[in-house]
């Protein structure tokens, strides 16, 4: 009996160990996993244009280029919006710190009116000023790191687009039953293709969106937190709330309770109505992902490859 049960215990002994040491591997190579990830998830949303191209009569070549130079513009354009963005979050940081500051000695006065005096030192270990006002930098350096890896990205992105149309033949000569094979692949890669091109223009009219409110009620770097939205469109359920976490925060600082409510309730508003009525349109029911294992992907996947992740 112990003989029967040793075997198992070791086998799952030793998948354990290998989960560990894989991780640990993917946590080691992060510089080099996170591009190519990206580039794998940038050449699935691309292919289907790549593809319509191909149908039109464009040789693959002229396909490819077209692609390419989409993909560089918009690439550069997000580096130089992120390089400019950074400069001038940079320079306003003391503003910023300043105000909270402010606020926070506000709050003591009313803590200490109401008889529960917390000491200067404990209500600013509690909160601290330089720490608030810089967390959102993280997020931001997190995406500017994969920009900066772009020369990688656009290079693997290119190499998978051109090998894309081979796959069907490569999986009939490596598996002995290619076409039930296939079948099942092709049905899965067109599911995810699929998902990640609505998800993407959804995420799209999310981050227009709220750039262009945030625009119109003078929020700064609109145009930032406008692409936040946008990444941060594809988490689901928990996304959208990150995203407007720092804008909001910053807002009370800088303009006050007033405009910040109006940001809250303007992020409020186009999730309701990009998320529950144009988005269930075109995906149906969603995915049916329960919200705890969204969070703890979140967590594992944020401390495995950061902000990214």
């Amino acid at each position: 009996m112990d003989s029967e049960k040793r075997p198992v215990t070791t086998g799952v002994l030793v998948s354990f160990a290998s989960l560990v040491v894989i991780i640990a591997g993917l946590k080691a190579a992060s510089p080099i996993v996170i591009p190519l990830l990206v580039a794998g998830f940038i050449a699935l949303i691309l292919s289907p244009p790549l593809f319509y191209l191909q149908r039109t009569g464009l040789p693959t070549w002229a396909a490819l280029s077209i692609i390419v130079i989409s993909l560089v513009l918009v690439l550069t354009t997000l580096t130089l919006l992120l390089s400019v963005s950074i400069e001038n979050i940079a320079s306003s940081l003391p503003h910023y710190e300043a105000r909270l500051t402010e606020h926070l000695g506000v709050a003591k006065v009313w803590l200490d009116n109401k008889g529960l005096n917390p000491s200067h030192q404990d209500f600013t270990a509690l909160i601290d000023p330089a720490l608030a006002v810089t967390l959102f930098g993280r997020l931001v350096n997190g995406f500017g790191n994969i920009l900066a890896n772009g020369l990688l990205i656009i290079f693997a992105v290119l190499f998978v687009l051109m090998e894309a149309s081979a796959f069907p033949a490569k999986i009939r000569y490596l598996l002995p039953r290619p076409e039930q094979s296939l079948v099942h692949l092709a049905r899965f890669v067109e599911t995810v293709k699929t998902y990640l091109v609505i998800k993407s223009v959804m995420s799209l009219i999310t981050g227009a969106g709220v750039a262009l409110y945030l625009v119109v009620i003078g929020v700064d770097f609109a145009l930032l937190w406008g692409w936040i939205a946008f990444f941060m469109n594809f988490v689901p359920y928990v996304g959208s709330l990150i995203a407007a976490i720092p804008v909001i925060v910053l807002t009370l600082l800088d303009a006050g309770p007033d405009i910040a409510l109006l940001v809250a309730f303007g992020y409020l508003a186009i999730n309701i109505i990009v998320g529950n009525v144009i988005e269930p349109r075109y995906l149906g029911q969603g995915l049916d992902l329960s919200t705890l294992v969204v969070f703890l992907s979140l967590v594992f996947w944020g401390w495995l490859f950061g902000p990214v992740g």
